[in-house]
Formats: structure tokens, C-alpha cells, sequence
């Protein structure tokens, strides 16, 4: 099947509108409906068949096909047509398709050619380049399906919405239509706000009508000398919905360079008016779909990540424009969504938390609480209340239900979003799939009798409470970015103008370090084995100074107890050398310990990550292996290795085993990245020799063209380090934002070195990655085998019954979608049934993603070699 996408156009029109329960905007060009056909064919087996454009922009289309069965239905399809002249498909899903000339012919791929008789199914998809009128001689197995054209309704189209001048410079951009006018229509540019002297100087008022409308116009806005700020204009026509368009002034903008204009795109398509990545709150979104499972088990829900990805398009954004508002603005948008307010009357350092035992398997849950169990002293509690006058921690929760689709709301009451919600609680094999999505302020409105506790711990007693789970990479990532942005601001000589924020990620970074601790403050140096006979810890003797899968703390509604927990198992991919660089030094927070916990921090990553790394002469050399942990499955089992780093017993698979934690090839990228602007911002020569050992291994293991890229997809491994330890390349991958990731890596690591080819490499990825961008973004379609697994049962205890807000029953034998059921009204959902209805057989059902970390992940690769290899 052909996947390759052509480059896109060097502009695009742009005009968004997010629609509730819709994936993507939808502009319907035309339908081939379910009209009276004289065919038998067409009454028999063909009810119909429907052809729209999903998105559209200059050049370029994405489209969406539906057949309906007839009276006997389909039992395979095979679909035909005339594109208009010039029109070539780039890419397409679900589908085994040829074009020649402007012939296209496509057909089913198994699962997906069985239509009954009156249901219809959105059969395939694709990207096209050229003019998005609806084909013509569209048949279905040969014969005419029926069909009418129905006409477009066009709507206003810029081409930027974004934009950003020089003092005594000026920009443009496109006004158009995206279909054909029936009526002349004028088009007004006016200023509604902002700075003065940014203004319109050509295009205020434009003319376009049916004769005209596929041309589009340019608006000029000129900026004088000695401007600065940004000014916002209202593009508008009557019976349109208008589009603000915003300049930004920064006198250290010079000539754009390619990868800047690069990044300035991307950032529009973003952040820019009506985004689709956005919630009206401003909170990103995990991806623009709905139709997506994966850590978020549906797209429009939200990660901490994801918020410090923001942060870091936004100080981009600073680096390249001198504008640094957007930056601040993510962190009030974090402070406000995103770390909990939850400051309670009461907590015990040295009874942080009760002891309960982590399960080989969801049945083991619910486990029971076992005070019996010795729990350390924490460390950090006393420092930190007296710092800061507040038991309120500084962290950010990982899951937010952005649209409320669950309708848990906040604390119960069923409407506010974005809310705060949890899914993993049992256990290292419990999957996505087998998780039952909970409100993390429980209040007993939903589930059972104790809402959805008794799920996952076992009491006597159960009380309302708020419980909360930090990712420390997410965290990390905010304190490396601020980092990075003090420096870009302090060359502009604007780093005044974000010190509040920098002042939020050193503060953060300092209740990051409850990602230090045993998950029960127990010691960590010697055999810790056994959860009764592990020495419970005092002082900080249960830091292992490396950044855990999590920390988590909560407190009863009322306020009289509260617990904290730090985590045990340690994963490659979470440490953040930069961000305890940066806490070190620059960023050091207000604790009296912090600075020097955070020195200490950065040489265990160091040695920890050596000693992770497969050496040199092994399968794999350079690669870097799972992680460790201190707390064997979750109980403080007997270790099944013999490799150990300071007290913590290798794992190869750390917290997560479905999938295989350290199965993705992403996670080694975003390891590496923060190794990689150590190494060059430092020039540490053990950072140097780590990262150059990683490189080689992993170009030796990717193709990379100007055109076409393939990078390492999932690896295996075996052995362990010290003993036999190899990775191996099991497949293969076009993941985009983990090319962005990668991008970026070379960019930094050739810049240090002096390195023409690997800079070459980097230029050559970015280039083929830009032409992946498909108008809301850079994508590829990626195959889904495992949405085979909608139907997998989720374990519920016998006797156990409930209801989620919206009614789906909880009780033992229901699956995941049982209990989600609302995802069956997300567009994409009926390629998912046939697929199972057809038992998982033939080629799995394909989607095209927007992830918004895959879209920073990228712009910050075009931003990296543009400011590394482009400055003037």
C-alpha cells in the first residue's frame, strides 16, 4: 500500500472549526447519496456511497469515503473515479489503492468489505494535493452507486493567523475562500486591538465573487520603527465567520530563515485561531481525534506531558519572536488545570502512608492495606511546608478529562471540565485496555457504594478523599524548558519578563523530588527484600536520587489525613539530566537541601545511564536498557536478577509490561534529547561519549532522506548489564514526533562535535518530516492491530457492581468499551467494529493522528536547527 506524502505546499489556508463529538472539521464538497438508481447493483448490493472533504487548505485536502450496503449488502468493494486534472492522492488508509493519471481505483482490505444491508461505513481515507472538487464517474464494483452533487458551503480561509515582523517591516498574508462563491463578497481587514504602529497598509478591503474566488488575495501589515508588542486584526465578511489574525513586533526577528517560517507554521496551525489541539480553555489537547487509545484512553483527554509540551512550543515561540506572553501564559494555564489546590490541615511525616501490596494481575485487586507494614519517615515534608507556609504540593497530576466525556466533572458535579481523573491503579500487567477510568476527587457520586475505591484497595473503612499521581518526566520537562528559556531570554535581555515562571519551575523541580524516594520511604542501599523486614528509612536513606514512574499524594475531604508516596521503579526514559542541571544552578529552588540533592541527582543519572548502556562489541551497543527498581513488583519480592546499581535490582520492563515499558524506540529519544542539550550547552565529556555511542547506534539502525525517513520502532533485549546485555531492532517506524525528537538530537549533538554529516542527517530528517504535514499538522497514518482489544475484558470482583455518569454498567464480564460506551459515537469507531466484527483478520484498521506532542516535538526540531545552524 502506498503511504508516501507528497511535500505540501509552502502555504495553506487555515480555518478551523471545532465541532463537539467531531474529530475533524468537516466541509462537505460532495455526497453520492442513496438516491433511486436503475441498477440492480445499485438496489441489491450498493445503498450509496458518500465522498467529503474532511479539512482543506491551500493545495491540499483530506477526504473521507462511506458506503452503504443495499438490500443484499457487500461482501467487498471495489471503488473508482476521475480526479479533476492535477489532483493526486499523497497518501490513504484503509484502503489498497493505485492512481494513474487522474484515474483512482481503490479497493477493500479485508475487514472492512463486509457492509450489511443499510448500514454505512466510513471505508477509507486519504490526503490529496491539487483541487478538492468532488471526482467524477465514481462507480462501486463497476457500476454507478447513485449519486447527486451536493454543493459546497464555502467559508473564509487565511493563510496565517500567526505572524511576526521587524520594527520597519512588514508581512502578509492570504485571504480566501475554500469553494466556490455564488455572490461577490467584500472582505475587511480592520485592527481591533493592540500596540501602535503595526498596520494595514494594502489588502484592508478586498473584492472576490464567482469569477474570482479560487484566487487568493494578500493583506500587508507594516510595521514601524521603533514598535513593539503585538496587535490583533479581524478578518470578516458578511455571513462568515470572521478570523482574528495576530502580529507580533520583535526587534530581534530578522530575515526568516527556512526552518524558522518551518516553525512559525507549525506554531500557527497550534495555537492559532480556532486550533484544533485546543480546548476554549486553552488546555491541549492529547490529539485532535477522539478515536485513540493509548496511556489517555481517549484523544481530547490531556497529560500532564502534554502541558509541559506547551510550555515548550511557547518558549520556542520566545526564542524565535522576543514574545514571551504565550510562555507565561502556559504556566497560568497549568497552575490552573493542572496542579491541584489541594492544601490539607493535617499530614504525619513519619507516617506518610499506609503499606498495600502490588498484584501480578488485576485480579489481585483489591489489595489490602496492611498497617502492619513499617513505612519510612519522609524527608522532604518539614523542608518544604516551611519554604513554601503551605502542605499544598507543587506538582502537576498526570490525567485530565479535558471535554468531561466521562462526566465525573470536578469533585462530582457531573459538568466542569477539564477534571482531574486516574486509570492505572492495579498493578505492572494491567494495560489500557484493562482499566476502569475514575474520578480522582472521589465523592461516592459514581461507581458504587464507595465510588471506586473498593476497586483497588481493600479497608474497613471507606472515606470521600482526593488522590493525585505526578509523571516526574512531565515535570522534568517544564524545569529543563524554563531552563532554556532563561537562556534564549537573557541573550534577548527580556528575562525579566518571565520570572514568574521560572520562579514556578524551580519550585516545582523542588517537590520533584519526592520522585527521589521509595515508594514507602524504605531504605534503599542493601537488600531491601521483603516488605516486612525492608528497614523502613530515615532522613533521606530512601533516595535513590533518580526521577521514579511517579509520585502521589492525597487527602481525606475533610482534611484530618493526607499521605504522600514516592515511587520505586525507576525507568531510562524519565531521567532529565538537564533539569537537575538547571536545579543545581540556575533554577536552584528555595529549599535549604534542594540545590545539593539535585547535584547529587545529576551524577547518579549520569552513572545510572552508563551503566544502562549496551556496550561496546554487544548486539545493539549503545542503546540504553529498561531501568531498576528497589521495590520488586511492587511487594518487595525476591529480585530474579543479579545486576545491580546502588541498591536498585535491574528491570528490564520498569513498571509498565503491556506493552513492554521499554519496548518503544520514543522512549530512548526522549532520554537522549536532554542528554543532548547537556552535552552541547556543558560540554560534559561524559555526556559526549554516552550520546555518541547512542547515535551511531541509532542512525545505524534508521534510513533518512530528504524525502522519506524510517526510524527503530520496538525493540527486544535480552541479558542484563554486566551480563550478555543486547537490544535488538524488532520493527520499524514513522512516528513523527519521535523524528522531531530525533531531529533535534543530531541538530545538538553535530553542533557540538563540529559535524557536517550528522547536520546533513538532522537537515535531511526535518525536511522529510516537513513534508509529512498534512495541514493540521505533520502525520503519517499508522496501522492499529490492537484496537482488537475494545471487546478485552476489564476485571471487575465478584459481587462488585456500579455505573458510570453516563449509565454503562460496571460488573465482572464487561469490556472496555462496555464501560466507555460514549467512544462508539466517535468518528472512526465503525472501522474499529468491522475489524472485530471480521475477527481481527487481514490489515488492521489504519488512523492518521495529530498528537500534540508529536506537533512540539517537531515545531522544536525546526527550532532547534534554525537557531543551532541558521542564525544570522
Amino acid at each position: 500500500m502506498e503511504l508516501d506524502n507528497l511535500a505540501p505546499p509552502p502555504k495553506r489556508r487555515r480555518r478551523f472549526r471545532r465541532t463537539a463529538g467531531v474529530a475533524l472539521p468537516v466541509v462537505l464538497v460532495g455526497s453520492f447519496a442513496a438516491i433511486a438508481a436503475p441498477q440492480a447493483f445499485a438496489a441489491e448490493q450498493c445503498g450509496g456511497i458518500d465522498y467529503r472533504v474532511v479539512s482543506s487548505w491551500n493545495g491540499g485536502f483530506q477526504a473521507a469515503v462511506s458506503i452503504t450496503g443495499g438490500s443484499e449488502g457487500l461482501a467487498g468493494w471495489d471503488v473508482e473515479w476521475d480526479f479533476p486534472s492535477g489532483t493526486t492522492v499523497s497518501s490513504a488508509w484503509n484502503v489498497d489503492w493505485a492512481q494513474d493519471g487522474a484515474h483512482f481505483t481503490g479497493a477493500d482490505v479485508g475487514w472492512n468489505g463486509t457492509i450489511s444491508s443499510g448500514d454505512t461505513s466510513e471505508v477509507f481515507g486519504f490526503i490529496g494535493a491539487g483541487d478538492a472538487t468532488v471526482p467524477t464517474g465514481i462507480t462501486v464494483n463497476g457500476e454507478e452507486c447513485g449519486g447527486e452533487v451536493v454543493p459546497t458551503e464555502p467559508e473564509l480561509t487565511v493563510s496565517k493567523s500567526t505572524l511576526v515582523a521587524a520594527p520597519g517591516s512588514s508581512v502578509s498574508f492570504d485571504v480566501g475562500f475554500s469553494a466556490a462563491l455564488e455572490a461577490d463578497v467584500a472582505v475587511t481587514t480592520t485592527k481591533t486591538d493592540g500596540a501602535e504602529g503595526i498596520d494595514v497598509t494594502a489588502g484592508e478591503s478586498l473584492q472576490f465573487g464567482a469569477d474570482n474566488w479560487e484566487a487568493d488575495q494578500e493583506v500587508v501589515i507594516d510595521a514601524a520603527e521603533g514598535a513593539e508588542g503585538s496587535a490583533t486584526f479581524e478578518v470578516a465578511a458578511e455571513g462568515f465567520d470572521p478570523i482574528p489574525v495576530t502580529v507580533t513586533v520583535s526587534g530581534d526577528v530578522g530575515e526568516v530563515t527556512q526552518n524558522e517560517d518551518r516553525f512559525l507554521e507549525l506554531y500557527d496551525q497550534l495555537a492559532g485561531a480556532d486550533s484544533p489541539y485546543l480546548h476554549s480553555s486553552g488546555v491541549p489537547y492529547h490529539s485532535v481525534e477522539e478515536l485513540i487509545v493509548e496511556a489517555p484512553d481517549y484523544g481530547h483527554q490531556t497529560t500532564s506531558e502534554a502541558l509541559s509540551y506547551q510550555m515548550w512550543l511557547e518558549a520556542a515561540y520566545g526564542q524565535v519572536t522576543g514574545d514571551w506572553s504565550g510562555y507565561n501564559n502556559s504556566w497560568n494555564t497549568t497552575e490552573t488545570y493542572a496542579i491541584p489546590d489541594l492544601n490539607p490541615s493535617s499530614y504525619n511525616p513519619d507516617s506518610p502512608a499506609t503499606y498495600a501490596p502490588e498484584g501480578g494481575d488485576a485480579s489481585d485487586y483489591p489489595s489490602q492495606l496492611d498497617s502492619s507494614v513499617p513505612v519510612g519517615q519522609d524527608p522532604l515534608a518539614q523542608e518544604l511546608a516551611s519554604t513554601y507556609g503551605t502542605n499544598q504540593i507543587y506538582g502537576m497530576h498526570w490525567l485530565l478529562d479535558v471535554d468531561n466525556a466521562y462526566g465525573f466533572g470536578e469533585c462530582g458535579d457531573g459538568t466542569t471540565e477539564p477534571n482531574y481523573i486516574n486509570t492505572f491503579q492495579r498493578g505492572q500487567s494491567e494495560s489500557t485496555w484493562e482499566t476502569v477510568t475514575h474520578p480522582s476527587c472521589e465523592t461516592f457520586d459514581f461507581g458504587g457504594p464507595n465510588g471506586y475505591l473498593d476497586l483497588f484497595t481493600g479497608d474497613a473503612q471507606y472515606s470521600q478523599q482526593e488522590r493525585y499521581t505526578a509523571a516526574p518526566d512531565a515535570d522534568a520537562r517544564a524545569v529543563q524548558v524554563a531552563w532554556m528559556a532563561d537562556q534564549w531570554a537573557t541573550a534577548q535581555g527580556t528575562e525579566g519578563e518571565i520570572s514568574g515562571s521560572l520562579d514556578n519551575a524551580s519550585k516545582m523541580g523542588d517537590y520533584l523530588r519526592y520522585a527521589f524516594a521509595d515508594k514507602y520511604f524504605k531504605e534503599i542501599e542493601g537488600d531491601c527484600i521483603g516488605a516486612s523486614t525492608c528497614p523502613a528509612a530515615t532522613g533521606k536513606d530512601s533516595f535513590h536520587y533518580l526521577l521514579s514512574w511517579y509520585y502521589s499524594w492525597g487527602a481525606g475531604m475533610n482534611g484530618d489525613w493526607s499521605y504522600r508516596i514516592g515511587g520505586s521503579g525507576v525507568h531510562q526514559g524519565y531521567q532529565n539530566v538537564m533539569a537537575a542541571y538547571a536545579l543545581s544552578n540556575e533554577l536552584t529552588p528555595d529549599s535549604p537541601t534542594a540545590g545539593d540533592d539535585w547535584a547529587t541527582s545529576l551524577e547518579a543519572q549520569m552513572d545510572f545511564l552508563e551503566w544502562l548502556q549496551v556496550p561496546e562489541g554487544s548486539t545493539g551497543a549503545g542503546a540504553i536498557a529498561g531501568g531498576a527498581t528497589n521495590n520488586w513488583e511492587g511487594n518487595y519480592g525476591e529480585p530474579s536478577t543479579s545486576a545491580e546499581f546502588n541498591g536498585l535490582y535491574y528491570d528490564e520492563k520498569p513498571v509498565w509490561h503491556d506493552p513492554p515499558s521499554n519496548r518503544w524506540f520514543g522512549f530512548q529519544a526522549w532520554g537522549m534529547d536532554d542528554i543532548a542539550t547537556y552535552f552541547y550547552n556543558t560540554g560534559d565529556e561524559r555526556a559526549g561519549a554516552l550520546l555518541g555511542n547512542w547515535v551511531e547506534w541509532a542512525l545505524s539502525e534508521s534510513t533518512i532522506s530528504a524525502t522519506d525517513y524510517s526510524l527503530p520502532g520496538d525493540l527486544e533485549w535480552s541479558g542484563e548489564p554486566g551480563s550478555g546485555l543486547t537490544a535488538s531492532v524488532a520493527t520499524q517506524s514513522k512516528d513523527p514526533g519521535v523524528a522531531g525528537t530525533f531531529a533535534k538530537i543530531l541538530s545538538y549533538y553535530a553542533a557540538a562535535t563540529d559535524d557536517a554529516e550528522i547536520q546533513q542527517t538532522a537537515s535531511d530528517l526535518l525536511d522529510a518530516l516537513w513534508a509529512t504535514n498534512d495541514g493540521i499538522g505533520v502525520a503519517q497514518p499508522e496501522s492499529r492491530a490492537d484496537y482488537c482489544r475494545f471487546e478485552d475484558e476489564v476485571y471487575i470482583p465478584s459481587g462488585w457492581s456500579g455505573t458510570m455518569p453516563n449509565g454503562d454498567v460496571i460488573e465482572p464480564g464487561v469490556s472496555f468499551i462496555d464501560i466507555r460506551s460514549f467512544m462508539k459515537d466517535f468518528e472512526g469507531y465503525d472501522q474499529v467494529q468491522a475489524y472485530i466484527d471480521g475477527g481481527c483478520s487481514g490489515d488492521a484498521p489504519e488512523f492518521t493522528y495529530h498528537r500534540y506532542w508529536h506537533q512540539v516535538e517537531a515545531a522544536t526540531g525546526f527550532q532547534t536547527y534554525a537557531m543551532l545552524f541558521e542564525a544570522a
